[in-house]
């Protein structure tokens, strides 16, 4: 890892930490979530428990990829220093690479409360042969959406990407059976979930903390998503590019 990177990545934290109110809420949606559904519905099942503790974790993961991510960059856009930074012979790999590097810690302190609220609270079977394989999955499978982030916040403004970044994350959790089980959808519903990237990242998840077998559809979904997203993510970063530099 070069030293840009890393120079980047320590002055992006520091960033967050500075207002540590984002920090705060990306843990504490999935955390009031595990309190109020899981524990009463699912905490006395073993494996229910452990498969909505992995959905928990998931959940603020992907919150923070999309909807942190697009409002910091959108926000970094308007201020002067960001022209400043994209002048320099560097180029945009460092910056962008530390800004995912950042992301990923945001999401691993997001998920900190749900794994004490799940040992403490429910009958979750959780170890470190299991833990340790769902948050490199966590990883994999936050990718499209922090693309996806990305890509809204290259394309507006932080005024708008906070509002499109909550439309579009919410729907993805609910239908991809983040916040609600798969089974109690209706057929129709979990037939329309296989093909959002949601329900793959889920699927991904579920396998490494529950091992559940995954659905190949979603899995294949999830791929072809990151490929179209990660597409659309360099062309929105080109396209802001050309319309603000040339």
């Amino acid at each position: 890892m070069s030293s840009l990177t890393l120079a980047h990545t320590r002055y992006l934290m520091i960033e967050q930490l500075r207002v540590p109110i984002g920090l705060v809420a990306s843990a504490f949606f999935p955390a009031v979530s595990m309190l109020a559904f899981v524990i009463p519905f699912a905490g006395d099942d073993p494996a229910a428990a452990t498969r909505a503790t992995g959905s928990m974790m998931l959940l603020g993961a992907l919150s923070s990829a999309v909807i942190s991510l697009s409002i910091t960059v959108s926000q970094d856009r308007e201020q002067p220093w960001n022209p400043y930074l994209r002048t320099l012979p560097a180029g945009p790999l460092p910056r962008f690479a530390g800004r995912i590097l950042s992301s990923l810690a945001v999401m691993g302190l997001s998920v900190i409360p749900v794994v004490v609220i799940a040992l403490v609270f429910t009958e979750a079977r959780l170890t470190p042969a299991t833990l340790g394989p769902a948050l490199l999955t966590l990883v994999a499978a936050s990718l499209p959406f922090m693309l996806l982030g990305l890509f809204f916040g290259f394309m507006m403004s932080s005024k708008a990407a906070i509002a499109v970044s909550q439309v579009a994350f919410f729907p993805l959790a609910i239908l991809g059976g983040l916040m609600l089980p798969i089974q109690a959808m209706p057929a129709f519903i979990q037939e329309i979930s296989r093909y959002l990237p949601s329900r793959g990242s889920g699927e991904l998840m579920w396998w490494a903390i529950a091992g559940t077998s995954p659905d190949a559809v979603a899995l294949v979904s999830l791929a072809a998503w990151t490929v179209v997203i990660a597409a659309l993510a360099v062309w929105a970063y080109r396209r802001d590019e050309g319309r603000r530099f040339s």
